[in-house]
């Protein structure tokens, strides 16, 4: 199934609803559950019964009649990682030209910028701002601290159900379904803040700088999460084109590694972190005020967003 949250005109604002098998219409959910949240919450029994509304449901408001947010406004936790190695191999390269423009291709040309042996040791993560979440076709503000802004195609999980010291093995049957990530990053302040070692902050922590979307599909619709086609667009022009099947750190992975002696909750979000070339930041590229991102995942949909810089 496919979850969203809309507002429609007839059926006011911030509605749980599902996309109907021909994918054309929602059906509103909003008389049998609050939100989405409850529906992750409420396990196999609220997703049998989401079911039956999606097939017996009499009203049905046509898809592009409706306004798309976030599926989950408000995720119980945000925690973003880098599962990708192609990317962390290329922005650490295009960082150290950066960084020195004179010694830095030079380091590149000879193979000299190697991505660190603990990556490949253990999936790295950190925790965002669950407040900052934007969804489909919601405008990015870029903050005002910051000249150098750019994407991030991902897609990530919510977690459908808690535990502990979850096995690799048993990892995927936590999981309650999928959506498109785009992490917005103000590069120049999150330069700025990696090099104190302790992680970003103000590089991704700004009001909409979290997007995601459009809807949360089920597990059982995606199969496989690591065989799906990944696009970024920009005003139309293709920058990315590659595939979750270049994981290098799977989901089951990075959630064994996660609750390790540490409880996780349903409802939490997990970023599988950018997909190679999923960046401008890997391209030398940056996005401009009243850019149009568009990040399309198979299975999924269309992410898209507009960055507007503030007057």
């Amino acid at each position: 199934m496919k979850f969203c949250t809309f507002s429609h005109p007839a059926r006011g604002s911030m509605r749980p609803g599902v996309l109907t098998s021909d994918g054309a219409s929602i059906v509103d959910l909003g008389d049998a559950f609050p939100d989405i949240l409850s529906i992750i919450k409420g396990g196999d029994e609220a997703k049998a019964k989401a079911r039956v509304l999606q097939e017996k449901a009499e009203i049905r408001m046509p898809l592009n009649e409706a306004k798309l947010h976030a599926p989950v406004p408000v995720p119980e936790q945000i925690r973003d990682s880098m599962l990708f190695e192609k990317h962390v191999q290329q922005a650490m390269e295009r960082i150290a030209i950066m960084r020195k423009p004179l010694l830095g291709p030079l380091l590149v040309k000879l193979g000299m910028i190697k991505v660190a042996p603990t990556w490949y040791q253990i999936p790295i993560y950190y925790k965002s701002n669950r407040f900052s979440v934007n969804g489909p076709d919601g405008d990015v503000i870029w903050p005002r601290y910051s000249q150098v802004m750019d994407f991030e195609l991902e897609f990530g999980f919510f977690l459908g159900k808690g535990g502990k010291n979850i096995k690799p093995s048993e990892a995927r049957d936590h999981i309650f379904g999928f959506t498109i990530f785009n992490d917005f990053s103000a590069r120049d302040a999150q330069s700025i803040e990696m090099q104190s070692m302790l992680g970003p902050c103000k590089g991704k922590d700004f009001d909409t700088g979290n997007s995601m979307g459009p809807f949360l599909v089920t597990l059982d619709e995606i199969g496989d999460p690591y065989s799906l086609r990944m696009q970024a667009r920009v005003n139309g022009e293709t920058w990315c084109d590659s595939n979750s099947s270049t994981i290098h750190h799977t989901f089951e992975d990075l959630l064994a590694r996660v609750s390790a002696d540490e409880t996780v909750y349903p409802g939490e979000f997990f970023g599988s972190g950018t997909v190679g070339d999923g960046c401008g930041l890997e391209h030398g590229r940056y996005l401009k005020d009243g850019d149009v991102v568009e990040l399309e995942v198979e299975k999924i949909g269309i992410l898209r967003n507009r960055v507007v810089r503030q007057k």
